[in-house]
């Protein structure tokens, strides 16, 4: 796609400038699944759903964006809504089995998971401010991926890992199938991802990450039947309702700002 789009694999932005967001991005992917093998779902629920936060201090700290008070009372009450809507729902479910040193091993790759990622999105937005006009999507999704690949295959090859994976293949060869098909559905939405950033910022991809997870959640209640407390409609009217009172105050703004 770089290639058709601009016939050319370079950017506007040295290409060493996107290994900091590519390697904080796969940090952020080991530490949200690995820490699942020590903490209870509901808590990675919980520190996924004040993400938000993390990301506006990342932002001031590398870029020096200044967010009002609002805008963080604001992230305060969206990180709290999905908390209520998510634990509402799986607390019951979740019975922690886990040792006391397991479970402050996987807080600290939680804590790395949020960190990892609020840097990820905040270093891509800080591209995009250095390089202004010189980075699209195509050409972001490109570099990270080509570091993430570098990074991910040393780190197989020299842990021995990559063996067994292989052996796993050669012996399940109906999982290449369904590594394509998420391959392909994971590049697509990374697209998404990389333009939102671009775009909008990582700010409201946040929002937009945290939406679609509870979205996720009602979707799979209605389609398998499942049935939500009061604690879900509740969660549910918190975030949806800080949402459109955000959306409301941006676009009060903008008209403001357009009139004078």
């Amino acid at each position: 796609l770089c290639l058709y789009r601009h016939g050319t694999l370079q950017s506007g932005a040295p290409f060493w400038y996107f290994s900091p967001c590519s390697m904080s991005n796969v940090l952020s992917s080991y530490g949200q699944y690995a820490a699942l093998k020590y903490v209870a779902f509901p808590l990675q629920v919980l520190f996924k759903s004040a993400k938000l936060i993390p990301v506006m201090l990342m932002g001031t700290f590398l870029s020096g964006t200044t967010y009002s008070t609002t805008e963080y009372l604001e992230a305060l009450v969206i990180a709290f809504g999905v908390a209520v809507f998510s634990l509402s729902k799986s607390s019951k479910h979740a019975e922690s089995a886990h040792s006391e040193a397991d479970q402050m091993y996987g807080i600290f790759l939680l804590v790395m998971y949020v960190t990892c990622d609020a840097f990820t999105n905040q270093w891509q937005s800080k591209i995009k401010k250095d390089y202004r006009g010189g980075v699209d999507s195509y050409q972001m999704m490109f570099a990270v991926n080509t570091f993430s690949i570098l990074f991910t295959m040393s780190y197989l090859l020299t842990s021995g890992e990559w063996w067994l994976a292989s052996d796993f293949m050669a012996h399940n060869p109906t999982a290449c199938s369904h590594i394509l098909v998420n391959a392909v559905t994971s590049a697509t939405g990374q697209l998404f991802i990389f333009y939102t950033v671009l775009k909008f910022g990582p700010v409201v991809l946040t929002i937009i990450m945290n939406t679609r997870q509870m979205m996720s959640m009602i979707v799979s209640c209605i389609l398998f039947d499942h049935p939500l407390s009061m604690g879900s409609y509740l969660g549910t009217a918190i975030v949806f309702g800080m949402i459109g009172l955000r959306s409301y105050r941006s676009y009060s703004k903008h008209v403001t700002k357009q009139s004078t």
